[in-house]
Protein backbone atom coordinates (compact mmCIF):
# COMPACT_ATOMS: atom_id res chain seq x y z
CA UNK A 1 0.00 0.00 0.00
CA UNK A 2 2.66 2.71 0.63
CA UNK A 3 4.46 1.49 -2.51
CA UNK A 4 1.30 2.32 -4.45
CA UNK A 5 0.87 5.62 -2.65
CA UNK A 6 4.20 6.90 -3.54
CA UNK A 7 3.50 5.64 -7.63
CA UNK A 8 0.78 7.67 -7.60
CA UNK A 9 2.36 10.55 -6.32
CA UNK A 10 5.01 10.50 -8.69
CA UNK A 11 2.48 10.03 -11.28
CA UNK A 12 0.01 13.04 -10.55
CA UNK A 13 3.56 14.86 -10.30
CA UNK A 14 4.48 13.93 -13.72
CA UNK A 15 0.96 15.12 -15.15
CA UNK A 16 1.71 18.47 -13.66
CA UNK A 17 5.04 18.85 -15.34
CA UNK A 18 3.61 17.62 -18.45
CA UNK A 19 0.58 20.04 -18.26
CA UNK A 20 3.08 22.95 -17.34
CA UNK A 21 5.50 21.66 -20.30
CA UNK A 22 2.50 21.92 -22.51
CA UNK A 23 1.59 25.37 -21.73
CA UNK A 24 4.62 26.54 -22.67
CA UNK A 25 5.04 24.90 -25.97
CA UNK A 26 4.45 26.52 -29.41
CA UNK A 27 1.45 23.80 -30.28
CA UNK A 28 -0.77 25.48 -27.06
CA UNK A 29 -0.46 28.64 -28.67
CA UNK A 30 -3.74 27.81 -30.28
CA UNK A 31 -6.64 28.48 -28.55
CA UNK A 32 -10.57 28.75 -28.69
CA UNK A 33 -12.32 31.57 -29.66
CA UNK A 34 -12.56 34.16 -26.78
CA UNK A 35 -16.38 35.34 -26.87
CA UNK A 36 -16.71 39.33 -27.54
CA UNK A 37 -17.64 40.83 -23.77
CA UNK A 38 -17.79 44.83 -24.55
CA UNK A 39 -20.96 46.46 -24.96
CA UNK A 40 -20.07 48.25 -27.94
CA UNK A 41 -19.76 46.92 -31.42
CA UNK A 42 -17.52 47.45 -34.20
CA UNK A 43 -19.79 48.99 -37.27
CA UNK A 44 -19.17 47.90 -40.54
CA UNK A 45 -18.53 50.68 -43.03
CA UNK A 46 -21.38 51.54 -44.48
CA UNK A 47 -22.04 51.26 -48.39
CA UNK A 48 -21.30 53.56 -51.09
CA UNK A 49 -22.52 54.15 -54.32
CA UNK A 50 -21.03 51.36 -56.53
CA UNK A 51 -20.18 48.96 -53.96
CA UNK A 52 -20.76 45.45 -54.05
CA UNK A 53 -23.39 43.63 -52.19
CA UNK A 54 -22.76 39.58 -52.37
CA UNK A 55 -26.38 37.39 -52.18
CA UNK A 56 -25.87 33.75 -50.80
CA UNK A 57 -28.72 31.70 -49.39
CA UNK A 58 -27.09 29.86 -46.34
CA UNK A 59 -30.45 28.46 -45.16
CA UNK A 60 -33.32 27.22 -47.64
CA UNK A 61 -33.27 26.79 -50.92
CA UNK A 62 -34.38 29.91 -53.59
CA UNK A 63 -34.40 29.99 -57.29
CA UNK A 64 -32.32 32.43 -59.30
CA UNK A 65 -35.75 34.23 -60.48
CA UNK A 66 -37.04 34.54 -57.06
CA UNK A 67 -34.11 37.02 -56.24
CA UNK A 68 -34.25 38.93 -59.24
CA UNK A 69 -36.48 41.63 -58.00
CA UNK A 70 -34.10 42.32 -55.46
CA UNK A 71 -31.19 42.29 -57.55
CA UNK A 72 -32.74 44.95 -60.21
CA UNK A 73 -34.23 47.33 -57.23
CA UNK A 74 -30.38 47.03 -55.24
CA UNK A 75 -28.58 47.93 -58.61
CA UNK A 76 -31.08 50.74 -58.46
CA UNK A 77 -29.71 52.11 -55.24
CA UNK A 78 -26.30 52.25 -56.96
CA UNK A 79 -24.66 49.15 -55.89
CA UNK A 80 -23.05 46.39 -57.51
CA UNK A 81 -24.28 42.87 -57.28
CA UNK A 82 -22.89 39.20 -56.60
CA UNK A 83 -24.78 36.46 -57.02
CA UNK A 84 -23.71 33.90 -54.74
CA UNK A 85 -22.66 30.18 -56.73
CA UNK A 86 -25.22 28.05 -54.70
CA UNK A 87 -28.00 29.91 -55.97
CA UNK A 88 -30.24 27.75 -57.26
CA UNK A 89 -28.72 24.84 -55.92
CA UNK A 90 -31.40 22.20 -54.39
CA UNK A 91 -30.40 19.75 -51.18
CA UNK A 92 -34.18 18.82 -50.44
CA UNK A 93 -35.19 22.18 -48.78
CA UNK A 94 -31.62 23.57 -48.42
CA UNK A 95 -30.10 26.12 -50.87
CA UNK A 96 -27.63 23.28 -51.70
CA UNK A 97 -25.70 21.00 -49.72
CA UNK A 98 -24.12 21.89 -46.30
CA UNK A 99 -20.58 22.14 -48.15
CA UNK A 100 -21.54 24.22 -50.93
CA UNK A 101 -23.71 26.48 -48.60
CA UNK A 102 -20.67 27.04 -46.43
CA UNK A 103 -18.11 27.82 -49.43
CA UNK A 104 -20.66 29.89 -50.84
CA UNK A 105 -21.10 32.21 -47.50
CA UNK A 106 -16.91 31.90 -46.67
CA UNK A 107 -16.02 33.07 -49.97
CA UNK A 108 -18.42 35.64 -49.19
CA UNK A 109 -16.59 36.56 -46.38
CA UNK A 110 -13.69 36.50 -47.28
CA UNK A 111 -14.19 38.52 -50.13
CA UNK A 112 -12.91 41.94 -49.68
CA UNK A 113 -14.99 43.16 -52.60
CA UNK A 114 -18.06 42.56 -51.10
CA UNK A 115 -19.17 45.24 -48.63
CA UNK A 116 -22.31 43.50 -47.52
CA UNK A 117 -23.63 39.96 -47.41
CA UNK A 118 -27.38 40.06 -48.33
CA UNK A 119 -29.01 36.26 -47.08
CA UNK A 120 -31.57 35.59 -49.83
CA UNK A 121 -33.94 34.21 -47.28
CA UNK A 122 -34.27 32.23 -44.12
CA UNK A 123 -35.96 28.48 -43.69
CA UNK A 124 -33.42 26.23 -42.12
CA UNK A 125 -30.09 25.28 -42.21
CA UNK A 126 -27.26 28.25 -40.69
CA UNK A 127 -27.00 26.05 -37.41
CA UNK A 128 -25.77 23.19 -39.57
CA UNK A 129 -22.39 25.12 -40.64
CA UNK A 130 -21.91 27.93 -38.29
CA UNK A 131 -18.84 25.66 -37.33
CA UNK A 132 -17.35 25.06 -40.41
CA UNK A 133 -17.11 29.36 -40.86
CA UNK A 134 -13.78 30.65 -40.65
CA UNK A 135 -14.18 34.80 -39.46
CA UNK A 136 -10.65 34.93 -39.76
CA UNK A 137 -10.63 37.41 -42.52
CA UNK A 138 -14.34 38.93 -41.21
CA UNK A 139 -12.99 40.31 -38.29
CA UNK A 140 -10.31 42.01 -39.66
CA UNK A 141 -12.52 43.78 -42.10
CA UNK A 142 -16.04 43.27 -41.04
CA UNK A 143 -19.17 43.78 -43.41
CA UNK A 144 -22.69 44.11 -43.13
CA UNK A 145 -24.50 40.67 -43.11
CA UNK A 146 -28.31 40.91 -43.67
CA UNK A 147 -31.14 38.73 -43.30
CA UNK A 148 -34.13 37.49 -40.15
CA UNK A 149 -35.36 34.54 -39.43
CA UNK A 150 -32.93 31.39 -39.17
CA UNK A 151 -30.05 34.32 -40.13
CA UNK A 152 -30.79 34.70 -36.49
CA UNK A 153 -28.00 32.00 -35.71
CA UNK A 154 -25.57 34.45 -37.78
CA UNK A 155 -26.35 37.81 -36.19
CA UNK A 156 -26.26 35.63 -32.35
CA UNK A 157 -22.63 34.41 -33.72
CA UNK A 158 -21.62 37.34 -34.63
CA UNK A 159 -22.40 39.80 -32.47
CA UNK A 160 -21.34 37.20 -29.31
CA UNK A 161 -18.20 36.41 -30.58
CA UNK A 162 -16.72 38.97 -32.77
CA UNK A 163 -18.71 42.42 -31.53
CA UNK A 164 -19.46 43.26 -35.26
CA UNK A 165 -22.99 44.75 -35.65
CA UNK A 166 -25.82 43.19 -38.32
CA UNK A 167 -28.67 44.32 -39.90
CA UNK A 168 -31.83 42.34 -39.24
CA UNK A 169 -34.37 42.84 -41.66
CA UNK A 170 -36.44 41.18 -44.80
CA UNK A 171 -34.58 39.15 -47.27
CA UNK A 172 -34.44 38.61 -51.33
CA UNK A 173 -37.30 36.54 -51.03
CA UNK A 174 -39.66 39.63 -49.48
CA UNK A 175 -38.79 42.49 -52.09
CA UNK A 176 -42.20 42.55 -54.36
CA UNK A 177 -42.16 41.39 -58.01
CA UNK A 178 -43.52 44.71 -59.36
CA UNK A 179 -41.72 47.95 -57.45
CA UNK A 180 -44.38 50.10 -58.97
CA UNK A 181 -47.72 48.27 -57.69
CA UNK A 182 -45.82 47.79 -53.91
CA UNK A 183 -48.13 49.39 -51.36
CA UNK A 184 -46.78 51.81 -48.65
CA UNK A 185 -45.22 49.32 -45.80
CA UNK A 186 -43.79 47.34 -48.47
CA UNK A 187 -41.79 50.11 -49.61
CA UNK A 188 -41.09 51.85 -46.08
CA UNK A 189 -39.94 48.24 -45.12
CA UNK A 190 -37.48 47.60 -48.10
CA UNK A 191 -36.23 51.04 -47.96
CA UNK A 192 -34.75 50.84 -44.54
CA UNK A 193 -32.39 48.37 -45.83
CA UNK A 194 -30.86 50.87 -47.66
CA UNK A 195 -30.74 53.36 -45.22
CA UNK A 196 -29.26 50.73 -42.79
CA UNK A 197 -26.95 49.59 -45.05
CA UNK A 198 -25.78 53.76 -46.17
CA UNK A 199 -25.88 55.02 -42.49
CA UNK A 200 -28.68 56.45 -42.15
CA UNK A 201 -30.67 57.05 -38.52
CA UNK A 202 -33.47 54.77 -38.42
CA UNK A 203 -36.39 56.17 -36.61
CA UNK A 204 -39.61 53.64 -35.84
CA UNK A 205 -42.78 53.78 -33.50
CA UNK A 206 -45.60 51.69 -32.41
CA UNK A 207 -49.02 52.12 -30.99
CA UNK A 208 -49.62 52.14 -27.44
CA UNK A 209 -50.51 49.07 -26.17
CA UNK A 210 -52.19 48.25 -22.37
CA UNK A 211 -49.32 45.88 -21.59
CA UNK A 212 -46.54 47.75 -22.49
CA UNK A 213 -44.28 49.02 -19.27
CA UNK A 214 -43.21 52.71 -19.57
CA UNK A 215 -39.71 53.73 -19.44
CA UNK A 216 -36.39 54.57 -21.58
CA UNK A 217 -33.46 52.47 -22.28
CA UNK A 218 -30.45 53.47 -24.27
CA UNK A 219 -28.50 50.58 -25.00
CA UNK A 220 -27.60 48.77 -28.04
CA UNK A 221 -29.93 46.29 -29.94
CA UNK A 222 -29.74 42.47 -30.18
CA UNK A 223 -32.17 39.74 -30.73
CA UNK A 224 -34.37 38.14 -33.64
CA UNK A 225 -35.78 34.83 -33.83
CA UNK A 226 -37.18 33.55 -30.56
CA UNK A 227 -36.93 29.78 -31.57
CA UNK A 228 -33.32 30.45 -32.65
CA UNK A 229 -32.31 32.42 -29.63
CA UNK A 230 -33.53 29.31 -27.44
CA UNK A 231 -32.04 26.89 -29.65
CA UNK A 232 -28.30 28.63 -29.71
CA UNK A 233 -28.38 28.77 -25.74
CA UNK A 234 -25.43 26.73 -24.16
CA UNK A 235 -24.00 27.11 -27.27
CA UNK A 236 -20.73 28.83 -28.59
CA UNK A 237 -23.30 30.98 -30.75
CA UNK A 238 -25.72 31.74 -27.39
CA UNK A 239 -26.54 35.64 -27.92
CA UNK A 240 -25.49 38.02 -24.58
CA UNK A 241 -28.10 40.32 -23.99
CA UNK A 242 -26.52 41.79 -20.72
CA UNK A 243 -27.62 45.37 -20.81
CA UNK A 244 -28.88 45.45 -24.17
CA UNK A 245 -32.22 45.90 -25.67
CA UNK A 246 -33.60 42.62 -26.96
CA UNK A 247 -35.85 42.22 -29.61
CA UNK A 248 -37.49 38.97 -29.66
CA UNK A 249 -39.95 37.36 -32.59
CA UNK A 250 -41.88 34.25 -34.43
CA UNK A 251 -44.15 32.59 -36.05
CA UNK A 252 -45.93 29.38 -36.30
CA UNK A 253 -45.56 28.03 -33.20
CA UNK A 254 -47.95 27.30 -30.53
CA UNK A 255 -48.33 29.26 -27.55
CA UNK A 256 -47.02 26.76 -25.16
CA UNK A 257 -43.90 26.58 -27.43
CA UNK A 258 -43.79 30.33 -26.89
CA UNK A 259 -44.24 29.87 -22.97
CA UNK A 260 -41.81 27.22 -22.96
CA UNK A 261 -38.80 29.11 -25.13
CA UNK A 262 -39.82 32.13 -22.33
CA UNK A 263 -38.95 30.03 -19.82
CA UNK A 264 -35.78 29.45 -21.23
CA UNK A 265 -35.17 32.90 -21.61
CA UNK A 266 -35.59 33.86 -18.04
CA UNK A 267 -33.89 30.54 -16.98
CA UNK A 268 -30.61 31.38 -19.01
CA UNK A 269 -30.87 34.42 -17.50
CA UNK A 270 -31.10 36.82 -20.82
CA UNK A 271 -33.94 38.61 -19.33
CA UNK A 272 -32.34 39.67 -15.66
CA UNK A 273 -30.69 42.29 -16.57
CA UNK A 274 -31.70 43.80 -20.10
CA UNK A 275 -31.79 47.68 -20.29
CA UNK A 276 -35.32 46.96 -22.20
CA UNK A 277 -37.53 44.67 -24.32
CA UNK A 278 -38.89 44.94 -27.56
CA UNK A 279 -41.64 42.37 -28.56
CA UNK A 280 -42.29 42.16 -32.02
CA UNK A 281 -44.55 40.26 -34.71
CA UNK A 282 -45.94 36.49 -33.35
CA UNK A 283 -47.89 34.53 -36.00
CA UNK A 284 -49.00 32.06 -34.32
CA UNK A 285 -51.10 28.48 -34.54
CA UNK A 286 -54.20 28.01 -33.69
CA UNK A 287 -54.71 26.02 -30.11
CA UNK A 288 -56.12 22.60 -30.64
CA UNK A 289 -59.22 22.17 -29.73
CA UNK A 290 -59.87 20.99 -26.47
CA UNK A 291 -56.06 21.64 -25.16
CA UNK A 292 -56.02 25.45 -25.09
CA UNK A 293 -53.15 26.94 -23.63
CA UNK A 294 -55.50 29.57 -21.77
CA UNK A 295 -52.47 32.49 -21.93
CA UNK A 296 -51.81 35.04 -24.62
CA UNK A 297 -48.43 36.42 -25.93
CA UNK A 298 -49.23 39.28 -23.91
CA UNK A 299 -49.55 37.50 -20.92
CA UNK A 300 -46.39 35.25 -21.23
CA UNK A 301 -44.43 37.79 -21.61
CA UNK A 302 -45.37 39.91 -18.64
CA UNK A 303 -45.32 36.66 -16.49
CA UNK A 304 -41.95 36.47 -17.32
CA UNK A 305 -40.62 39.99 -16.57
CA UNK A 306 -43.09 41.49 -13.79
CA UNK A 307 -39.81 41.32 -11.43
CA UNK A 308 -37.90 43.60 -13.50
CA UNK A 309 -38.68 47.37 -14.46
CA UNK A 310 -36.84 48.11 -17.83
CA UNK A 311 -39.57 49.04 -20.02
CA UNK A 312 -41.02 46.58 -22.30
CA UNK A 313 -43.20 46.95 -25.84
CA UNK A 314 -45.24 44.99 -27.63
CA UNK A 315 -46.14 44.48 -31.02
CA UNK A 316 -43.38 46.33 -32.38
CA UNK A 317 -42.90 46.47 -36.37
CA UNK A 318 -40.25 43.70 -36.74
CA UNK A 319 -41.00 40.27 -37.46
CA UNK A 320 -42.21 37.54 -40.24
CA UNK A 321 -44.87 40.28 -41.29
CA UNK A 322 -45.34 42.88 -44.36
CA UNK A 323 -44.16 45.60 -41.65
CA UNK A 324 -41.08 44.38 -40.94
CA UNK A 325 -38.40 47.23 -40.32
CA UNK A 326 -34.68 46.68 -40.62
CA UNK A 327 -32.72 46.92 -36.95
CA UNK A 328 -29.16 47.22 -37.21
CA UNK A 329 -28.00 44.45 -34.39
CA UNK A 330 -25.25 45.98 -31.92
CA UNK A 331 -26.16 49.98 -32.48
CA UNK A 332 -26.76 51.87 -29.88
CA UNK A 333 -30.12 52.47 -29.65
CA UNK A 334 -32.80 54.81 -27.89
CA UNK A 335 -36.15 52.99 -26.70
CA UNK A 336 -38.70 55.30 -24.89
CA UNK A 337 -42.13 53.69 -24.32
CA UNK A 338 -44.63 55.92 -23.14
CA UNK A 339 -48.62 56.55 -22.89
CA UNK A 340 -49.18 57.17 -26.36
CA UNK A 341 -47.09 54.59 -27.80
CA UNK A 342 -43.56 53.97 -28.11
CA UNK A 343 -40.47 54.75 -30.57
CA UNK A 344 -36.58 53.20 -31.42
CA UNK A 345 -34.22 55.68 -32.89
CA UNK A 346 -30.56 54.44 -33.99
CA UNK A 347 -27.90 56.53 -33.52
Amino acid sequence: MQQYKMDRKRFISSLVTAGAALSTSKAWAITPEIPYAGTHHKIPPYLQPGDTIGITSPSGYISLADIMPSVQLMKSWGFKIEIGDNTGKKDFIYGGTDEERAADLQQMLDNSEIKAIMCARGGYGLVRIIDRLNFRHFKKNPKWVIGFSDITALHCHINRNFGIATIHSKMCNSFPDDWTKADPIQVATIQSIRQALVGESLDYSSPAVVQNRTGKAEAPIVGGNLSLIATLSGTPSDLDTDGKILFIEDTHEYLYNIDRMFWNLKQSGKLSRLAGLIIGGFQLKPDIEGEEFGRTIYDIVTEKVKEYSYPVCFDFPVGHQKNNFALKCGVQHTLEVGAEGSTLKSM
